[in-house]
């Protein structure tokens, strides 16, 4: 066998396929995430903001983000920060490229698979935020293992976040809402923020909510909104 053995992906997700792209959709896809997306096969540059088209001071990462609808608004409204995007569902993909036909962000670049694959990838103390909303909750705790915050995660995050950058965790599940305090608590990495009870229940300043947030609060469920520093 020639080269080192690829490690096996962690898959925190369920499917990465859902029914057939439009033809505009799959053009997309063929024709900019070549460019857009980011390449681990090259070693990752020692400073992060070379690898945007704009003049950013600071990265910030969002892990799954589904719609793209929070991604796509953020890097619009702060121009000076480069984001990346990790989204392994190839609809959701393909979705934010159609909305970056409309809406281009030279501060955006993108990534559609393992987010651990691209957090082992990324240089020390590297990102300014990490953003987490609504991640499959894996409801049935022989499940729980899948859960995208464990030991092994928060590991990554404490290696690639700068000293006093953010990471930020929304969901409407209560275990996993509980399953994240926990395990944050216990990480001596991180900081909660939160000053009273009211702070969890408050969305982020300029969240403009998604589909999925949207569904749960139509079937009863409350969202939580949990701001984590990086000590």
């Amino acid at each position: 066998m020639n080269g080192p053995k690829a490690r096996v992906r962690e898959n925190f997700f369920g499917r990465s396929r859902g029914k057939t792209l439009r033809p505009l959709q799959a053009d997309l896809l063929d024709e900019r995430m070549p460019v857009l997306g980011l390449d681990l096969s090259q070693p990752a540059p020692g400073d992060l903001t070379s690898l945007f088209e704009a003049e950013v001071s600071g990265v910030r990462l969002e892990i799954g983000f589904g719609g793209g609808e929070h991604l796509h608004m953020e890097s619009g409204r702060h121009p000076g920060t480069g984001f990346i995007g990790v989204e392994p569902f190839r609809n959701s993909m393909a979705k934010m490229l159609v909305a970056l036909e409309e809406e281009p962000r030279p501060n955006l670049r993108l990534f559609g698979d393992d987010a651990t694959l691209l957090l082992d990838w990324l240089p020390d103390a590297c990102l300014s935020g990490i953003d987490l909303f609504y991640p499959d909750p894996w409801p049935k705790k022989k499940h729980w293992k899948r859960r995208f915050v464990n030991e092994r995660t928060l590991r990554r995050f404490a290696r690639v976040m700068k000293p006093g950058a953010l990471f930020r965790f929304a969901s409407d599940i209560e275990t996993y809402v509980d399953w994240t305090l926990t395990h944050l608590r216990d990480h001596e990495a991180f900081e909660w923020l939160a000053q009273s009870p009211a702070d969890w229940h408050t969305p982020y300043e300029g969240w403009p909510g998604t589909r999925y947030e949207a569904k749960a609060h139509r079937e009863g469920r409350k969202g939580a909104y949990l701001t984590f520093r990086r000590i």
